[in-house]
């Protein structure tokens, strides 16, 4: 045989078959929905016993999408969707009308502070090198909304990098905030599938004042941490006089519901330079468990030896 161009494949992509598709022939039965291929039928994928098929595509897409972007690992940041830029709470406390809103204006401007905190935070993270294999470190990662979440991608645009968005799909109207790179902000159907989305890359997490979504992201953290479901990473918590305020985890302890060494999973920062110290002592000193090729070891390292500082 002299010709040996061999097809690298001889069944049509299903680009091409869909398309084939919307151009065939109109009669009674290709115009009734049975006759459409499956995964062009929205009817059919929406069904409600087609939530398994769903579930898999939400985890399969930004799976795939941060893969060929070269993201290997990612700094998510968590925070409230309430608590804005210092000029922003200003004007709020400038508005009140009545002493309970004065009072709540007067708080957002004491935690408006994370805003800058979070931003300079995520300037420091996006600075970090690419690692050996050309593979991008410590991407920021936030929910794709405002506030707190828009001062970490806004930190990352800052140093003309890009960030992560995973936006949640809600009863009323959200846009991403305006900083997340278009090519990687993500929307999520699926509360659950959105949160492993968070921690799958997530090596390194701040966690700043929030409500209901913050704490159910935070708390899932913990729970994975102290129940040995993920390996510890670096785990930042801003602002110690809200978190102490809200929730007390020293009588957590005092009670016998959680020990001691739970609450050493995370360490309470205040500012940007003091988190990303942290998050470069952990990956300094970390001893690598049995069986960890030296590959990885190195990569660690190295990330920890090159990574930007605070002050950079």
């Amino acid at each position: 045989m002299t010709d040996t161009r061999i097809p690298s494949r001889v069944f049509p992509q299903a680009k091409e078959e869909a398309d084939r598709a919307k151009q065939g022939i109109s009669t009674p039965q290709t115009a009734n929905p049975a006759y459409r291929l499956a995964f062009q039928d929205l009817d059919f994928l929406l069904r409600e016993d087609l939530r398994p098929v769903r579930f898999q595509l939400e985890l399969l897409k930004p799976e795939l999408i941060l893969d060929e972007a070269g993201i290997a690992s990612t700094f998510v940041m968590y925070g409230s969707a309430r608590i804005p830029e210092p000029e922003k709470a200003k004007a709020l406390l400038a508005a009140a009308k009545d002493d309970a809103s004065r009072k709540i204006a007067e708080r957002l401007v004491a935690k408006s502070k994370y805003y800058d905190v979070a931003r300079e935070l995520a300037r420091v993270a996006s600075q970090c090198p690419r690692d050996a294999n050309g593979k991008r470190q410590f991407v920021v990662c936030s929910g794709g909304g405002p506030s707190i979440m828009e001062a970490a991608n806004r930190g990352a645009a800052d140093v003309g990098a890009e960030s992560i968005g995973l936006n949640i799909l809600l009863p009323h109207e959200q846009a991403p905030n305006p900083y997340v790179t278009p090519g990687l902000s993500l929307q999520f159907h699926y509360f659950a599938l959105r949160k492993m989305h968070f921690l799958l890359h997530a090596r390194a997490l701040a966690a700043f004042p929030g409500g209901f979504g913050t704490f159910d992201e935070f708390f899932e953290l913990l729970t994975l941490i102290q129940t040995g479901k993920i390996q510890p990473i670096p785990v930042l918590l801003y602002g110690r006089e809200f978190w102490e305020r809200v929730v007390n985890f020293d009588a957590l302890v005092e009670e016998g519901v959680v020990s001691a060494k739970d609450l050493k999973i995370f360490t309470y920062c205040e500012t940007a330079e003091e988190g990303w110290a942290h998050v470069e002592e952990f990956y300094r000193n970390r001893s690598f468990e049995q069986g960890k090729s030296e590959a990885e070891a190195h990569s660690a390292e190295q990330v920890a030896a090159h990574a930007p500082t605070a002050r950079d």
